[in-house]
């Protein structure tokens, strides 16, 4: 199976950042791709989204959560629970391999198929198999820099590619 990697959200005041790397795998031991791109504008350019997990499997996530977004007029907490319910409830959208990170300048939600939609209490959220290293480094980084969230996600993500084989360096970062 492919699988697209690690996603990095951080979210300070109105300003939110998400980037994640380029890297997809096959299985367990290859790398097939370096620069795929796991980060997307939606709805007018207002909300970003980024994906981990098979790669089929995520797009078509994404292309549902927009449809989402265009039905709740870029309601973004409203437009996740609806994906979610679906996601959960449909006999073949169940059977997806995916999270979603979700931002918008008023929110920061992580979304699975399990229905759960979650809102961090810190402002990062991350998805993926380099998710728990580019959370520490973002917790790190946000605790004891002053800098943007743009700087914090490229820096955390850096610091995940330098520790876990299934994230690489070529990061890919949308602002808000």
């Amino acid at each position: 199976m492919f699988q697209a990697t690690t996603i990095l959200a951080v979210k300070i005041g109105d300003k939110v950042a998400v980037a994640g790397d380029g890297q997809v795998t096959f299985g367990n031991n290859t790398i097939i791709k370096n620069s795929a791109k796991k980060v997307r504008r939606l709805y007018e350019g207002k909300v970003i989204v980024g994906f981990a997990g098979a790669a089929a499997d995520s797009l078509t996530l994404c292309e549902k959560f927009e449809g989402k977004l265009e039905s709740y007029q870029g309601n973004l907490v409203r437009a996740a629970v609806e994906l979610a319910k679906e996601w959960r409830t449909d006999r073949v959208l169940r059977r997806l391999e995916a999270l979603l990170v979700a931002a918008s300048s008023d929110s920061l939600l992580m979304i699975s198929g399990t229905g759960e939609v979650i809102e961090p209490d810190d402002g990062i959220a991350a998805v993926g198999s380099g998710a728990p290293y580019a959370l520490a480094a973002a917790r790190a980084l946000l605790r004891n820099a002053d800098l943007p969230p743009g700087k914090i996600a490229a820096e955390a993500l850096n610091i995940a590619s330098e520790i876990c084989i299934y994230t690489n360096d070529a990061i890919i970062i949308e602002e808000l």
